[in-house]
């Protein structure tokens, strides 16, 4: 198999510690490398470095290649970001002309797995189930019913080998009673947006749902590590429509779908409020409160305090309180409404605040 690591993110959902030029996959938000390395070190024991294409944003790659400077992975450059889409064609093409014939991995930069080991072998058995044809995607367990997750509901029918079952449908987010209901059935997993299929599966698809897209993408074989590549991709880039993967093929595919459940201690890390429950289960103290950096948080109460301005942050008689410090900027939220901070951003873009950006 080959891994395909989409490292694309636009820097707005841990305002204001990411930023356009520094978004999520780059911070050292779990521990002491960032996320994107994380991600590298967990595949690196299922995939050599040949066998891991990283896909990133124009703007990214100077900070990506530096993460990665003492591997030999392979950095494919988008010209800037159109949603999970056109990276996933972007990659399956590049797959495809090195002559890759069985399945691609294809997975974010900057998720948290706390069972890696778990996770590589359902990563493991999916390649095994679509080695031939269909698209494969991990299921995960759900500990909770979760408004936030798309949700995949699987069939009665298991596959060869057992471990896996055929996909009824992919879910959108539920409202809270519709998530309980898929938390008790038994038949329902979060979407972690983890896919598995070969090139030749996955250019087929795009063919038959964004024809124009991959009849452009066939121009690249002549263009490939050539000086005329970057000048070819941004035309296809600026003619494509910004679209997920998931509504451009798995939402319409004809292919055979399979879902291969796992529990994994996954999050998405999707927000100030989802990585301060992963932070508090993994350090969390006795009154629920996580404090980083120069920092104190005194009688306060399931709060985050994360003090990165170079100056000393103190909270007093919080509870369930974001503070966030960086050198030209300070948040304070609601811990529960921490998932809005893109109005913030949405704001400053409005008043023309780029230097906050």
């Amino acid at each position: 198999m080959v891994a395909v690591i989409m490292a694309g993110g636009s820097g707005t959902r841990f305002w204001p510690l990411s930023r356009a030029s520094y978004p999520k996959q780059f911070l050292r938000i779990l521990g002491g490398s960032p996320l994107l390395r994380v991600t590298y070190e967990r595949l690196r024991l299922l995939f050599p470095d040949e066998r891991i294409l990283v896909v990133v944003g124009r703007e990214h790659e100077a900070e990506t290649r530096r993460i990665l400077s003492d591997t030999q992975v392979t950095v494919l450059v988008e010209p800037f970001g159109r949603n999970t889409a056109p990276c996933v064609g972007l990659a399956a093409r590049y797959a495809a002309w090195r002559g890759v014939k069985e399945p691609l991995v294809i997975l974010p930069a900057d998720h948290y797995i706390a069972d890696a080991d778990a996770f590589r072998t359902a990563l493991q058995k999916a390649g095994t189930l679509c080695a031939e044809g269909g698209i494969g995607t991990l299921g995960i367990v759900p500990t909770r019913p979760e408004t936030g997750y798309g949700y995949i509901e699987a069939t009665q029918d298991g596959c060869p080998g057992g471990g896996a079952y055929a996909v009824a449908r992919f879910v959108e987010k539920p409202p809270l009673e519709q998530a309980a209901v898929y938390f008790q059935s038994g038949r329902h997993y979060w979407n972690a947006g983890v896919f598995v299929a070969t090139p030749e599966t996955l250019l087929r698809e795009f063919s038959r749902h964004m024809p124009d897209f991959a009849e452009r993408l066939k121009a690249l074989d002549a263009a490939f590590h050539t000086p005329r590549c970057d000048e070819l991709l941004e035309s296809i880039y600026r003619a494509v429509e910004n679209i997920s993967f998931d509504y451009a093929i798995m939402e319409k595919t004809s292919e055979k779908v399979f879902v291969v459940p796992v529990d994994c201690g996954w999050s998405d890390v999707g927000s100030w409020l989802s990585l301060y429950e992963v932070r508090r289960h993994a350090h969390g103290n006795s009154d629920g409160t996580i404090v980083e950096g120069d920092a104190e948080a005194i009688r306060c109460r399931e709060c985050f305090v994360v003090a990165e301005g170079g100056r000393f942050v103190a909270v007093l008689g919080l509870e369930r309180v974001l503070v966030v410090d960086t050198s030209d900027a300070l948040l304070v939220a609601r811990l529960d409404s921490s998932q809005e901070v893109r109005a913030i951003v949405d704001h400053l873009k409005r008043h023309g605040r780029e230097e906050l950006l």
